[in-house]
């Protein structure tokens, strides 16, 4: 697996597997936004990317992995793991955010075995599911 900054020649691949694009316009420009943003990271498997994150510093001046996405072909290959654990080496903050819904039990297994730790929860964002936060702290 690769992991590299995506570029506007990624957009159209990212869009293609994201669960929400097909559906919502605003996804599809928060991508765009993203890769011209530089925050945007594709983890590839030879050629084919298979999945994509976003890292930014918006969240009071800390790292916050605002999404991980994985192509539904490339599920269960390590990709989501590989790049929550590039956002960890690469963060430039000695904490480091995410958050995913209380429905969402895969991300929450997949950030506590990365080593983050439950930090609080955030209501009235998606209707009866709460938004769990994470933190890591890096050592």
């Amino acid at each position: 697996m690769e992991i590299r900054r995506a570029t506007v020649a990624d957009y159209d691949r990212l869009v293609a597997f994201d669960t929400l694009a097909s559906s919502a316009p605003e996804r599809r420009d928060h991508i765009k936004t993203w890769i011209g943003t530089d925050c945007c990271y594709v983890a590839e498997i030879g050629e084919l990317v298979g999945a994509y994150g976003v890292l930014n510093y918006h969240f009071f001046g800390n790292g916050f992995i605002e999404m991980v996405m994985v192509g539904e072909d490339f599920r269960r290959k390590g990709l989501g793991i590989g790049l929550v654990r590039y956002f960890k080496e690469i963060c430039e903050t000695p904490k480091l955010f995410a958050s995913t819904n209380q429905s969402n039990q895969q991300m929450q297994k997949l950030l506590n075995s990365a080593g983050f730790r439950t930090s609080g929860f955030i209501d009235n964002l998606d209707e009866n599911d709460p938004e769990i936060v994470f933190c890591f702290h890096a050592p």
